[in-house]
């Protein structure tokens, strides 16, 4: 029989040298390595897409694996892909590390550097395992496992309280709604959530009731998810803030993982503190967003966020999408100058400042009725295209005007503040 291998590897050349001793194995078919954990889930769930016989039987998965952890990775693929035995390599093959990696579901642990007869003898197990499942797993069985392809994770972030995070998350998730993709909307502003508070519901079920599930099945996710009638699936803030303690970024990665596998795009509203669970997000996060005002006080807390980030690893700098809300053209401070300051991404469209537009939907909670003349909402979903999170070009249905976020900055006022603690 031949045993199909899936290395997922980051390090160049310690994919060659996998591939190499792989090559080396009798009946041994290893396939190109895969460079990250979402290339790898992607690469998976395209084959299940198929049939589950197109699965490999083995995939092996490196320690520096990124952007999720191995062992987050480990347990994301033994919950979505079952019939696949996972096999870590690490240069740490000591108890606590073996005891882990199988409480992620791993099928064997393989020491660094490699041999060619504990590589062997662990591929062939993990393997005959693969063998015995795909045997037994019929499809009912089959039929609560998440399959389908990996969807997009977006994170909006504030740099400080009042810029518009939440309604910018809103607005995201709307839009991709619309334009047909399946949006699940999440509050991971863990105490002072305002999401049904926007959208007008009240719902039993939050976040916090998935903390202590180890593993997610589509039943449980469906009973804490809010169906709303706008076409998004919610996923709640507790009601009760003091809850949101039990949400750690280890439940943060799972929770997240698996509206990845049910939902083409998640959209997370992350607040404006730095939790663990909220890191965790934006560290997965395909797109992360950071909304600011063109103030100096804000551009100076979204200055500290990213610096924040840097310095946690959780995400740099100019991987981070900058939105500028609340722009005039007679601001002093403009995203051209935004962009330079916090070294981040300035996206090209700002959103302008037209709070009166706003004011009846947010003090209704129905922020989801705003009108499509709106130049806000045009703003907003305009941006939700340019960030990729739409399956159609655009849905607004007119054409939102905006200016360029390269336009001239003016050298008085409270840019010169700016530019003199730039550095501090």
């Amino acid at each position: 029989m031949t045993t199909r291998i899936l290395p997922a590897v980051g390090d160049p050349d310690a994919a060659r040298a996998i591939v190499t001793l792989l090559s080396q194995l009798p009946a041994a078919e290893p396939a190109a390595p895969v460079p990250d954990a979402t290339t790898l889930l992607d690469t998976l769930a395209r084959l299940a897409a198929d049939s589950i016989d197109e699965l490999p039987e083995v995939v092996l998965v490196h320690e520096r694996i990124g952007p999720v952890p191995a062992l987050e990775l480990i347990r994301e693929v033994a919950l979505r892909f079952p019939a696949v035995g996972v096999v870590l390599v690490s240069s740490d093959a000591g108890p606590g590390l073996f005891s882990a990696a199988m409480d992620s579901g791993a099928r064997g642990l393989i020491g660094l550097p490699l041999s060619y007869e504990e590589l062997a003898a662990r591929v062939q197990a993990a393997a005959q395992w693969s063998v015995g499942v795909r045997r037994h797993l019929g499809r009912g069985a089959a039929a609560d496992v998440f399959t389908g392809p990996g969807g997009r994770v977006v994170t909006v972030t504030g740099a400080k309280g009042g810029v518009g995070t939440t309604f910018t998350a809103v607005q995201f998730a709307l839009a991709a709604a619309a334009s047909g993709r399946r949006t699940a909307l999440v509050d991971l502003d863990l105490q002072a959530g305002d999401v049904g508070s926007y959208l007008d519901v009240q719902f039993r079920r939050s976040i916090a009731d998935l903390a202590g599930i180890q593993d997610i099945s589509p039943r449980v996710l469906q009973d804490a998810v809010y169906e709303d009638a706008s076409g998004l699936a919610l996923l709640l803030a507790p009601a009760d803030g003091e809850r949101g303690e039990e949400v750690d970024d280890r439940a943060a990665r799972h929770i997240v993982a698996a509206l990845r596998s049910r939902y083409e795009l998640v959209v997370v509203d992350c607040g404006t503190q730095v939790t663990g669970a909220n890191a965790a997000a934006v560290e997965m996060a395909d797109v992360a967003v950071l909304v600011t005002t063109p103030d100096v006080v804000a551009v100076r807390a979204a200055k500290r966020m990213v610096r924040m980030w840097e310095r946690l690893q959780v995400r740099k700098a100019e991987d981070t999408a900058m939105v500028v809300n609340r722009w005039s053209k007679h601001t002093e401070i403009q995203p051209a100058l935004i962009e330079k300051i916090t070294k981040t991404r300035a996206t090209r469209t700002p959103v302008p400042a037209a709070f009166k537009e706003l004011q009846a939907v947010v003090d209704a909670g129905r922020v989801q009725d705003l009108d499509n003349r709106s130049t806000v909402k045009q703003a907003l979903w305009t941006l939700a295209g340019e960030l990729g999170f739409l399956s159609t070009p655009d849905p607004t249905p007119t054409t939102a005007t905006t200016p360029s976020a390269s336009l001239a900055v003016r050298a008085s006022g409270p840019v010169a503040r700016l530019r003199r603690g730039r550095e501090g």
